[in-house]
């Protein structure tokens, strides 16, 4: 048995990632580009990752257990020639954490073959597995990601576009799927664009990602996002559009603003990092106890504790320094070895923490292990109160759309209320954003935006 130290945040469901290039200068150039998108978006999935490239007439793939830098070297971008490339960071979320759940997964079929990498969760996923087997589909993996390609076999005798549209009629929750025939590239989007997609152009050649900053990091220039229920279509011909499908409604995850999306991307028309700071500064016109300075949890508290210094008016300073070497750190379950894997995490700078009135930020809380902790590491560097500060809502609810909660018993704000946890990981006080604030903070009232892991209502069902 291991204990994760990174098991109390919310892990992100994956990242994916493709690039369509019509005369590649070298022939793993498409291959190598999707190496680095890959490497932009490993904070996506840390899990498994890989690579499948089309030369026109074959699909060739390379994936593994571990992370981009890791399972992907330069000898295996060598064996992986072609204009089409197609990757995926992995978490597992439906499924298990194994290599046959590893994407993208390729697949042979009737008109050739195909590669697909997905992001996200089908909510009746189990039901169209039954379904498909009755009709004689076989099943090598666990994750619903092959649920959608025996979907996609099942009408193969249309074009590969009206057998997605079909199969989209079919599946329910949330996905962001990029699928790479022997001569195509397909991007397509669930119908309330819970998950994210966005659009690339280098060099006049097209790519999709996850996130804006995968496109940045490649030298890329981003186009648009791939609207919810849209499918857009990439070959020789360039890029061409077709609306599959549309909701009365439309959910962005609030989890990619939050906590999960780097900083630097722009996800569906508003920048990460700056909603980030205005949910610290609507955190701080909400709360405002006497303090001393501002610390952030790092990194994902860093943005909203800077909002909330701003707006408060207190000095922001680094009292938690994160170890930026640290990959996915496993270590046994004892009570000594779990504060050494915090400590190899973070580190506290009792210089800055002695004596002060401490307002410390962070994103969430899930289980509260690692906040109790880090209180007491703060505290016994000297400093003489510890407020603490969430920038979202009690996550109460788990996540049915491709994000690894636990479950609902193992959510700290399911079972206590806001001053029960205050004092199980020891903080003077504790205060969260209000839904009303967060909502305000995005400039929303709410309407577009998927929370269901503050209020447990679902916009894609269950």
């Amino acid at each position: 048995m291991v204990y994760e130290i990174a098991r109390d945040k919310l892990k992100e469901e994956c990242g994916i990632f493709g690039i369509y290039m019509n005369k590649p200068a070298v022939a793993t150039e498409a291959a190598r580009t999707t190496f680095y998108g890959l490497y932009a978006l490993q904070h996506r999935g840390q899990e498994s990752c890989g690579i499948a490239v089309s030369d026109g007439r074959h699909i060739d793939l390379h994936r593994g257990m571990g992370l981009v830098t890791d399972v992907i070297k330069s000898h295996h971008i060598e064996n992986l020639k072609g204009n089409i490339a197609i990757g995926h960071v992995r978490y597992s979320t439906t499924g298990g954490s194994a290599l046959m759940n590893a994407q993208p997964l390729v697949f042979h079929y009737l008109k050739g073959m195909v590669a697909l990498a997905h992001n996200g969760n089908l909510t009746n996923a189990a039901e169209l597995k039954t379904r498909l087997e009755t009709y004689g589909s076989v099943f090598q993996t666990t994750t619903d990601t092959e649920v959608i390609a025996n979907l996609m076999a099942r009408y193969s005798q249309d074009t590969m576009e009206d057998a997605l549209a079909k199969s989209m009629i079919d599946a329910k929750g949330a996905f962001a799927l990029i699928i790479m025939t022997e001569n195509q590239m397909v991007g397509l989007r669930d119908p309330m664009g819970i998950r994210p997609l966005c659009i690339g152009l280098l060099d006049g050649d097209y790519l999709l990602a996850s996130e804006s900053a995968a496109l940045d990091t490649v030298g890329a220039k981003f186009v648009r996002d791939v609207e919810p229920g849209e499918m857009v279509v990439i070959d020789g011909q360039g890029l061409r559009s077709q609306q599959l499908a549309k909701s009365a409604r439309r959910a962005h995850c609030i989890f990619e603003y939050i906590y999960f999306a780097r900083p630097d991307s722009n996800i569906d028309g508003r920048n990460v990092n700056r909603m980030r700071r205005e949910l610290g500064r609507q955190l701080a016109r909400e709360h405002k106890p006497e303090a001393d300075i501002v610390i952030p949890v790092p990194e994902s508290g860093t943005a909203a504790a800077l909002g909330y210094a701003q707006e408060s008016g207190l000095p922001f300073e680094q009292g938690l320094i994160r170890n930026r070497y640290m990959g996915r750190t496993f270590i046994q379950p004892t009570q000594q070895m779990r504060e050494l894997g915090v400590r190899l995490k973070l580190n506290v700078i009792p210089e800055v923490v002695a004596g002060q009135r401490v307002i410390m930020i962070d994103d969430s809380i899930v289980r509260g292990t690692t906040s109790k902790q880090i209180v007491q590491m703060v505290r016994k560097a000297g400093a003489r109160e510890i407020h603490f500060m969430v920038a979202s809502p009690p996550t109460q609810y788990p996540c049915y759309y491709g994000i690894d909660t636990s479950r609902r018993e193992e959510l700290i704000a399911s079972s206590m209320n806001i001053s029960e946890i205050s004092d199980f990981i020891g903080a003077d006080s504790l205060h969260y954003i209000s839904k009303e604030g967060m909502f305000a903070a995005l400039k929303t009232e709410g309407e577009e935006f998927c929370a269901a892991c503050f209020c447990g209502d679902y916009p894609a069902g269950r």
